[in-house]
């Protein structure tokens, strides 16, 4: 035995994994979003992607006009196929997380298409907004 360890399936030591990038600052994940538990969706998508994604928070990403705002970055796996980060904002239903979580799990962009009802909350941020993330 050569004593390397298998990582357990769906989990690659975070070098090839999706990355969730949660806002939670100034109007991200405040009272000013009110009727969301801000809270208790960062901990379902925590929770539901800890084996198949890295998932962080962000104290802004400077698209306050899309509260609450998720972005979903490929993993170096998605991105050799093309995917690009996805900016999600207005992520203030409690469903939107299965839909992220489902997409994600899946494999996220540039492994497989999103789920058409994400569609809803796709946006295109303003260059200097996502150059942070994007690159």
């Amino acid at each position: 035995m050569s004593g390397r360890t298998t990582p357990p399936p769906g989990h690659d030591g975070g070098a090839a994994r999706p990355t969730v990038t949660v806002c939670r600052g100034c109007c991200c994940g405040t009272p000013k979003v009110s009727r969301l538990d801000h809270t208790a969706q960062l901990a379902d998508l925590r929770q539901s992607l800890a084996r198949v994604a890295t998932i962080r928070t962000s104290t802004c990403l400077d698209a306050c006009e899309h509260a609450n705002v998720i972005v979903i970055q490929p993993s170096a796996q998605g991105r050799q196929a093309g995917g690009r980060p996805v900016w999600l904002g207005l992520v203030n239903d409690p469903d939107a997380a299965i839909d992220i979580t489902a997409w994600v799990t899946a494999g996220g962009p540039g492994i497989t298409d999103p789920p058409e009802v994400l569609d809803l909350y796709t946006f295109t941020p303003p260059r200097r907004v996502r150059q942070a993330l994007d690159d």
